[in-house]
């Protein structure tokens, strides 16, 4: 298949359509890919090789304009000097390097048409190299998403599985046991501070009462026996 054929067909496909269909969308892309990339370079390449041959032709040109320019001052000199002979001769030269110039125009318009066309089919070409790009990271992109949610789905298809269900609850039901059992340790015992607090108040209570026994009161006697 020829670059430019290829070229067309790239250029009138429709990438969204093919890869709706396709078995493989992100395979497709990639083949795509590759292609736009291959012909983009022989584009490129042709195109380099006909803007060489526009420079040459100019070259050639300008060449052939001063040869021209130079008989047609031979010509005028030989009229100064009374010698039409020699300037029909010199007229002669100059339109024959005239004529060349011509063609050499023709050829050089042309070229400049299809160096024209070359970098046209070479923007079109990038413009859809870079939506096919563009469609392949979203792919890739769509396609992680949907691994992801594949395995999203299956681990909570995992969690709410009965035995993983099962060893939840024995989990729960260990550390249950573990919370009663420390609960049991100091079941019925009062802490140090707690004891030390409620004997400073029995004392305390005792005291009084002691005092209270300790101390006259009316109708009461004071068998202190006196000093001597």
């Amino acid at each position: 298949m020829g670059i430019f054929t290829r070229f067309r067909d790239i250029i009138s496909s429709n990438i969204s359509a093919m890869l709706d269909k396709a078995e493989d969308p992100e395979k497709l892309i990639r083949l795509m890919i590759r292609e736009m990339e291959d012909t983009l370079v022989e584009i490129k390449t042709a195109c380099a090789g006909v803007m060489a041959g526009s420079k040459k032709i100019e070259r050639q040109f300008e060449g052939l304009q001063a040869r021209a320019r130079y008989w047609e001052e031979k010509a005028e000199l030989a009229v100064k000097m009374d010698r039409d002979d020699l300037a029909r001769e010199a007229l002669i030269e100059k339109r024959k390097f005239s004529r060349q110039t011509e063609t050499l125009e023709n050829e050089r318009s042309e070229h400049d048409l299809l160096i024209e066309q070359y970098q046209n089919d070479i923007r079109q070409l990038e413009e859809k190299l870079k939506s096919a790009r563009d469609k392949q990271r979203l792919l890739v992109q769509r396609h992680i998403h949907a691994e992801r949610k594949i395995q999203a789905q299956k681990e909570i298809q995992r969690v709410d599985s009965t035995e993983t269900l099962m060893k939840f609850d024995e989990l729960e039901n260990r550390i249950e046991r573990m919370e009663a059992e420390a609960d049991l340790v100091n079941y019925g015992k009062s802490t140090s501070l707690e004891e030390e607090l409620e004997r400073l108040s029995v004392d305390e209570e005792i005291e009084r009462e002691l005092k209270a026994l300790k101390a006259p009161g009316p109708g009461k006697k004071d068998d202190t026996p006196p000093e001597n």
